[in-house]
């Protein structure tokens, strides 16, 4: 075999070639920087918000306002639907900038679809709720804090997945900017043994208290119900139709 002799056309392609990247070894990506300045986010939608997730013997119960806003100063949307279903029997709600929630949703949903068609089975709550903490820990998210419910093999349940990637699971919980409002009502009305459709009513409440007071939240609820059958999702801007 003829060795290539020293500055021959070959002996310089390989020396060009030498600082080239390998081009069996795998292609390493990188998130995008989150680089918002505080002028920037007076003028991102945010959902403000109040969502409540509460669980129950035959399932989930999960409520929400409806309102977006600018800077947390002016109504841009009276009609959000802040509640979406990632899973056959799960749901997830949007709480912070609307662009980072949405594509948080988008991006589980995905990834569930993915588990779905690879192993011919739905993923359990608990790993979806870990897969949920992990993006949003990892990811380019910006300043979300979702309530994740869900029915499988093992119950109900629901988590709170906080900006840090911290994963919760509880009875109930509360997130957004009218936590502390809704909180004091779910406090006093939450019984363990309550069935959905008093977790409805109790859910809707809340909502209505912290709309009463909270600037971020207001203009009507959403309902959502997960059972082993599904996600339903209804809206209602008068609070009547629900108490």
């Amino acid at each position: 075999m003829h060795t290539p002799t020293n500055d021959s056309d070959f002996s310089r392609t390989v020396e060009q070639l030498a600082d080239e990247p390998n081009p069996y070894e795998p292609e390493v990506g990188s998130l995008p920087e989150n680089d918002l300045t505080q002028a920037d986010l007076e003028n991102v939608n945010k959902t403000g918000t109040t969502t409540i997730g509460i669980s129950t013997a035959d399932g989930v119960v999960i409520a929400t306002d409806m309102r977006a806003s600018l800077g947390g100063r002016f109504v841009s949307n009276k009609n959000v639907q802040k509640v979406e279903q990632i899973h056959p029997t799960a749901a997830l709600t949007l709480v912070g900038s609307v662009g980072g929630a949405q594509s948080f949703i988008s991006t589980l949903r995905a990834e569930v679809n993915l588990y779905e068609a690879r192993r011919g089975e739905d993923m359990s709550i608990e790993a979806l709720a870990t897969l949920a903490g992990n993006f949003a820990r990892g990811g380019p998210f910006f300043a979300i804090h979702p309530i994740l419910g869900g029915v499988d093999d093992e119950g109900s349940h629901v988590y709170s997945i906080d900006p840090a990637g911290g994963v919760m699971e509880d009875d109930y919980t509360v997130t957004g900017s009218g936590m502390q409002l809704a909180y004091g009502h779910l406090e006093q009305a939450y019984e363990p043994d309550m069935s959905t459709e008093e977790a409805k009513t109790v859910a809707a409440r809340g909502i209505k208290s912290a709309v009463e007071r909270d600037t971020g939240s207001g203009n009507g609820v959403f309902l959502c119900e997960i059972t082993a059958e599904g996600v339903d999702i209804h809206g209602h801007h008068d609070f009547d139709d629900v108490l």
